[in-house]
């Protein structure tokens, strides 16, 4: 099968329990409420957008955000935020994670004065299994892949009476991922003012990375509630080994893809979609496309050892993954109808998110010292 599909959505946000919850939630102000809330940094790389012979290209830092180095931490403050309102005896708080997801629970969880337990697929790094313990959760390695690790997290969480805080929905668990989506929102709200303003955008084209879709999903969300169909252009980008939301729209519906779930970009290393956040992607994605491991490296590197006077941004091999996308279109024969479908020219003003800075350090180390 292509390595993308060109979606022809139709901008319509079909109502339900998780776009009931977007409308309602403010999680911006919550965050602004909590200790060491700053927003994040808004870089614009004119000497990259030289190179490439667009107008712009701006990237939204994450790498920054309280201290974690990766956005993931909005999302899981948020929901055991909004859990904890309903119930606040809630003790325990259980996930499945690649990595940030799991962090970021288990430091929200540590906030509350709560537990947190964290299950993670078998190849798992060392390195990102530390930095959850390090927030106090405890973590077990499950044999299987990320799919596995959550179908045992939701198990155990239902024989032990704890609560799960997963950024997937499936049957009868569609709240928390929800409020997970609604606490990502932060990361746009924050460039309401620079690149957001009311009536049009200030940017054409928006990249962004997919996992289970829920990232993805709440910026879909954020520019179709907020500009309907005068919305960028948005282009979702996923790694080829574990291509869930293509493989799905390929096939016309959510589904796992038959591949090797062996890639560097951790973080988007899920199979089936989540299904709140397929149905969004569905209705306001223009392409969605994989790249390969060795595109996401040279991103990173691109961002580590910067044109010119560009700002050094240090990027993962997940946050660097909307950039592999723009290369692969703007660098490849293959893809350049693509780039003519979303006309993409000498004026297009682009934006990406770097979602996670070095949240594996030694890997970051290998891939970017050399150039």
């Amino acid at each position: 099968m292509d390595m993308y599909y060109k979606n022809t959505p139709d901008n319509h946000i079909k109502r339900s329990l998780t776009t009931d919850i977007l409308t309602k939630s403010d999680a911006l102000k919550y965050h602004q409420s909590l200790p060491g809330y700053q927003p994040t940094p808004l870089h614009k790389l004119n000497n990259l957008a030289r190179q490439y012979g667009v107008g712009s290209i701006y990237m939204k830092d994450e790498a920054h955000r309280f201290g974690l180095k990766a956005f993931k931490a909005l999302g899981a403050s948020y929901a055991i935020y909004r859990i904890l309102q309903q119930d606040e005896q809630v003790d325990t708080f259980c996930t499945a994670t690649d990595g940030n997801h799991g962090r970021a629970v288990a430091w929200s969880a540590a906030m509350a004065g709560k537990n947190a337990v964290v299950f993670v697929p078998e190849h798992t790094t060392s390195a990102r299994i530390k930095a959850i313990e390090k927030e106090g959760a405890t973590v077990t390695r499950v044999k299987g892949n990320y799919d596995v690790a959550c179908e045992i997290a939701d198990e155990t969480s239902q024989k032990n009476g704890w609560k799960l805080v997963q950024d997937t929905c499936f049957e009868n668990y569609e709240e928390i991922p929800a409020y997970i989506v609604s606490g990502y929102m932060t990361m746009f709200r924050e460039l309401e003012d620079e690149l957001h303003p009311p009536g049009k955008p200030e940017v054409d084209i928006v990249f962004l990375q997919v996992g289970v879709g829920s990232f993805a999903a709440s910026g879909i969300w954020y520019y179709l509630n907020r500009y309907g169909s005068k919305r960028p252009k948005i282009v979702l980008v996923e790694p080829y080994e574990a291509d869930g939301v293509l493989h799905s729209l390929q096939a016309g519906k959510r589904s796992t893809p038959d591949k090797s779930f062996d890639t560097i970009m951790a973080g988007l290393n899920c199979g089936l979609p989540s299904m709140s956040a397929w149905e969004i992607i569905r209705s306001g994605a223009d392409v969605v496309m994989s790249v390969k491991d060795e595109l996401a490296a040279k991103a990173m590197r691109m961002l580590y050892h910067p044109a010119c006077k560009d700002p050094q941004i240090i990027a993962g091999e997940s946050g660097a993954a909307g950039l592999a996308g723009f290369i692969n279109l703007m660098e490849s024969n293959e893809h350049a109808h693509l780039s003519d479908f979303l006309n993409i020219n000498s004026g297009s003003r682009i934006l990406f998110v770097n979602t996670e800075g070095a949240t594996d350090p030694q890997n970051f180390h290998d891939i970017t010292s050399s150039r």
